[in-house]
């Protein structure tokens, strides 16, 4: 009976424990209302960022939906849900993205973490963020089938990318706002979770209609490998990462992979 009460604790301290991780990864990524009442966990919260990316991915597919009945135009569309998608998380990876571009525009190594982590945006970050938008917004207009999936997909792997950014790379500074993703040992057992999650949504646009498998096939393969290489190229460039070039991870992941998706539907 006493190992029986054990367990049961330690069972519900578990999920409490998840929940509390949950909570944090919504109130950081994301601009979502938190019950002010919840305990916020921030320790491992980058493990959950791939299943939330789906959820955003589905928020905006839900949007787009609604905006495709009330007849709206698909550039108009497009763009709306791109924006959308900004708001949502409080432009925290685009402002990554853009911190990341003028910081790059540095010709001198060691100035450049100096610049990023000036607040004031420069034109190579101003360029950077029109890119990304542009880009985004094209290539879903360009997509005619599905969208809530490509959505998704993303979405997911975006953040993906930036898990394997966060447990592959050394962090550049002492103190930033990515350093607590350090705190945490990422095993492989944290990456299960959030490829088992994209590798359905692939699976499911073959089950939903069979001659997509090579959009399928694209987005589980050119996702993992556009969030690799794009975390393996800011590496390389300044020799580790930082919360910046995380955002900038998804944000290019996710521009790069919409183009991808475009090409192969088209």
């Amino acid at each position: 009976m006493m190992d029986d009460n054990n367990w049961v604790r330690s069972t519900r301290q578990y999920f409490r424990n998840q929940r509390a991780a949950w909570a944090a990864a919504v109130a950081f990524y994301t601009c979502l209302p938190v019950p002010i009442a919840w305990t916020l966990e921030f320790r491992g919260i980058a493990r959950f960022a791939p299943a939330l990316g789906l959820g955003i991915g589905a928020m905006l597919g839900l949007a787009d939906a609604g905006l495709e009945f009330l007849k709206m135009p698909v550039l108009t569309r497009s763009a709306l849900v791109i924006v959308s998608g900004i708001a949502v998380t409080g432009g925290l990876h685009l402002d990554g993205a853009m911190d990341t571009a003028d910081g790059l525009a540095v010709p001198d190594r060691d100035r450049r973490l100096e610049v990023m982590a000036d607040s004031v945006t420069g034109a190579f970050g101003a360029m950077a963020g029109i890119a990304i938008v542009l880009l985004k917004t094209a290539a879903l207009s360009d997509l005619n089938n599905y969208r809530w999936l490509a959505l998704m997909g993303v979405a997911g792997w975006g953040r993906w990318g930036q898990l394997v950014a966060i447990a592959r790379y050394p962090y550049l500074r002492a103190e930033g706002k990515g350093a607590f993703h350090k705190e945490s040992v990422y095993s492989a057992f944290d990456f299960i979770p959030g490829v088992l999650l994209l590798l359905s949504l692939s699976l499911l646009q073959v089950l939903l209609e069979g001659d997509r498998w090579l959009l399928a096939a694209g987005m589980t393969l050119g996702g993992s490998a556009i969030g690799i290489l794009t975390g393996a190229w800011f590496n390389n460039r300044l020799g580790g990462h930082t919360g910046d070039t995380y955002g900038a991870v998804v944000e290019w992941t996710e521009a790069l992979l919409l183009c991808l998706l475009a090409a192969l539907e088209g």
